[in-house]
């Protein structure tokens, strides 16, 4: 299994970033997808979700302003975010949830928003 994630980068605040993140494998179209973030000196937490039917489920703090979504045939998904805050910058971890569950993380991408 390898993921990729990747459109990371430094924006101001209220402005928008769309991370993608490439699948290799043919698991892809029968896995839930998540998105996940570390900010500094934080634990790691579950931004938003999508299941392998396409429903999806958000933190809190993120709802309204993110929305993640999938592509199958192309083995990838997404997470859109608008309205960027100070406190979205993290490093964003794509991963399924039963890898996650085992501790088994790749490669994130870093998202920093400047106030």
């Amino acid at each position: 299994v390898q993921l990729q994630a990747s459109g990371g980068g430094l924006v101001q605040a209220g402005g928008s970033l769309r991370l993608s993140c490439a699948a290799s494998g043919s698991w892809f179209s029968a896995a839930a997808m998540a998105w996940y973030r570390q900010a500094s000196g934080k634990q790691r937490e579950l931004v938003a979700s999508i299941t392998s039917g396409g429903s999806t489920n958000y933190a809190d703090s993120v709802k309204g302003r993110f929305a993640i979504s999938r592509e199958n045939a192309k083995k990838t998904v997404f997470l859109q975010m608008n309205s960027l805050k100070p406190g979205d910058t993290a490093v964003y971890y794509c991963n399924t949830p039963t890898r996650a569950s085992k501790g088994w993380w790749g490669q994130g991408t870093q998202v920093t928003v400047s106030s």
